[in-house]
């Protein structure tokens, strides 16, 4: 090894002097100068073996480490079992890749002479199927380990102990690792469905992760990074997919999802929260965490294989939550749309966290669009409710000016809406487009976007029924409908969150529009009746009033029948109104 050492060093100086030397004399004393500065440079020794570059012997030393190497190296790459198997054997391979990338780049700076090239060469094809076959022990590594470990799992689940020990923490883990029986064809360990996301898996046993570390070592060392970081995340992408499979999240275009009818697509939302869920607080993290375990000190390779064994599962979830985002506007959706979009957002944290790293920047990016886009899918919605009561037609009239369908579907859907209020002002306060600007008056100019919104949709409602009460041909008929529909809605707001939304101001106002509806009811059917009984005594004779009073009688009588008649058929829904109702008629 000294003699090989002091070949190298000869050969060196060698290159130096006939690098720099211009000519003969220029290098002749560039070698007297290394002579005197060190004795093993005699000029001897310097000058026997200044060859030109068609002489093999300027690499001999090179030749010799390189067919030494040949050998080691050759031994290993032809076994035809794994060399992980013994530790022996694959403490003397990595030794011998180690030498191997030494003695390349110890003779690179040499690599202009034509000897020297065709030793480099050689070791470069050497290099190519040390990496070929430590490739292939790489994914066996991950592989075996994965099923040991699943195997460790099924044994602790058979005596019904599910926890395990963290050989970094030395802790127990309670809730024990997520893997579900390994399959029979795929063998990769997968995870189950769970409510505690306090929990990091560790996928593979801490001496399989030591030795990956030390195979991703070598690999990154002698520059075949992302040949490694392919092996890596094809074998943990594998884990992905199934894991979140096993969720029973199917594997949909944003097509499909489109296409798909809204019942069924109500069971994949429920299905993908859970998933996207799972995904971001327990799979991406112990991902993350292993990745940083087998390419420790390699924080580029890291990056990049994390990134690839991510970025398929989670351009599936981001993909599923664009389908909702794009889909139909129609109002009933509003209320999974909501789910879609809160569990993007809830999840925010765990993607700047997760993905924080330059090469996982488009996946942030993109989680961040359609989250946006999510938001746009909800005020569309509301939109789209806009043009459904403006659209709903004043064909029939309600039997007996009752409640309409439209006042009832109407009040409920924002009742039930306003169950997410958080979520819709902070959904209606990132657009200042959210209304017209003909919406807004005076009063509601500093109130919320969202009690704009409300404010607005009721103004809308209301209009739609003062246009549908003009289908009665009675003006008191006409009156009841406005009354029993004002009501109701006025109850509907005070039984809500839209009573601190529209204010007690926006309810009084509604109250007295519908005490308005009770006195013109009372004027169209009863004012003019009781008026028949007054008499004007001023200039009749007793016999006179009496006779007129009597028709006066009669014609009462014959009115109140008409009208007990003609309103036996309507409705007062509301018993507190009718008794109220019945206060104020019996008041005339």
């Amino acid at each position: 090894m000294a003699e090989n050492g002091e070949e190298k060093l000869l050969a060196v100086a060698r290159h130096i002097a006939k690098t720099l030397g211009q000519n003969d004399t220029m290098a002749d004393d560039i070698l007297q100068i290394f002579s005197n500065f060190d004795g093993r440079f005699s000029r001897e020794k310097l000058s026997e073996k200044m060859v030109d570059d068609n002489n093999p012997r300027g690499c001999a030393a090179l030749e010799r480490a390189v067919n030494s190497l040949d050998r080691q190296i050759s031994q290993y790459v032809a076994l035809d079992h794994p060399i992980w198997a013994h530790t022996a054997d694959s403490s003397a391979f990595l030794d011998a890749i180690d030498d191997l990338i030494r003695t390349m780049r110890d003779w690179e700076p040499m690599a202009a002479e034509k000897s020297v090239s065709a030793c480099l060469v050689r070791a470069d094809d050497l290099m190519h199927q040390a990496m070929f076959r430590v490739g292939d022990e790489f994914r066996s590594l991950m592989d075996r380990g994965a099923e040991s470990f699943e195997l460790n799992r099924s044994n602790h689940e058979s005596t019904g102990n599910l926890s395990f020990d963290s050989d970094d923490d030395n802790e127990e883990n309670e809730d024990g690792l997520l893997h579900n029986g390994a399959d029979l064809d795929h063998q990769i360990p997968v995870a189950q469905p769970v409510t505690d996301y306090d929990i990091v898996i560790d996928a593979l046993p801490s001496g399989t992760v030591s030795d990956l570390h030390e195979i991703a070592k070598r690999m990154v060392a002698a520059g075949f990074v992302k040949e490694c970081s392919h092996v890596y995340s094809t074998c943990r992408r594998e884990f992905l997919e199934e894991s979140i499979s096993r969720l029973g999240l199917q594997k949909l275009s944003i097509d499909e999802v489109q296409k798909m009818p809204w019942q069924e697509l109500e069971d994949e939302i429920e299905r993908w929260i859970k998933a996207a869920n799972v995904a971001l607080r327990i799979l991406f993290p112990s991902e993350r965490r292993l990745c940083d375990r087998v390419f420790f000190g390699f924080s580029s390779a890291a990056d990049l294989s994390f990134m690839e064994v991510c970025r398929g599962s989670t351009i599936q979830l981001l993909n599923f939550a664009d389908a909702v985002a794009i889909g139909s506007r129609s109002p009933e959706r509003l209320f999974k749309v909501l789910d879609v979009f809160e569990t993007l957002r809830d999840l925010m944290p765990e993607f700047d966290s997760v993905f924080s790293d330059q090469y996982c920047l488009v996946l942030r990016n993109e989680a961040v669009t359609i989250w946006k886009r999510l938001g746009e899918a909800i005020r569309g919605i509301f939109m789209e409710l806009e043009n459904l009561i403006r659209r709903d037609p004043a064909k029939a009239a309600v039997p007996g000016g009752g409640l309409h369908p439209i006042t009832r579907y109407v009040m409920n859907y924002l009742r039930a809406a306003c169950r997410s209020r958080q979520t819709l002002e902070q959904v209606f306060d990132e657009s200042n487009a959210v209304v017209p600007s003909n919406k807004l008056d005076d009063r509601r100019a500093s109130s919320s976007s969202m009690s704009v919104q409300m404010a607005w949709i009721m103004e809308l409602l209301e209009s739609n029924l003062e246009m549908k009460s003009k289908i009665y041909r009675l003006s008191a008929l006409c009156s009841v409908f406005m009354m029993n529909n004002g009501r109701y809605i006025v109850q509907k707001v005070k039984d809500s969150e839209l009573e601190s939304l529209l204010g007690d101001d926006w309810i009084r106002k509604h109250n007295a529009k519908v005490r308005q509806y009770c006195t013109n009811y009372q004027r169209s059917s009863w004012n003019k009746i009781i008026g028949t009984l007054k008499l004007d005594n001023s200039s009749l004779a007793s016999n006179a009033i009496a006779k007129s009073m009597k028709e006066k009688i009669k014609s009462f009588n014959t009115q109140f029948e008409d009208v007990c008649k003609t309103q036996s058929s309507w409705i007062v829904f509301d018993e507190q109104l009718r008794e109220e109702m019945r206060i104020s008629v019996s008041r005339l």
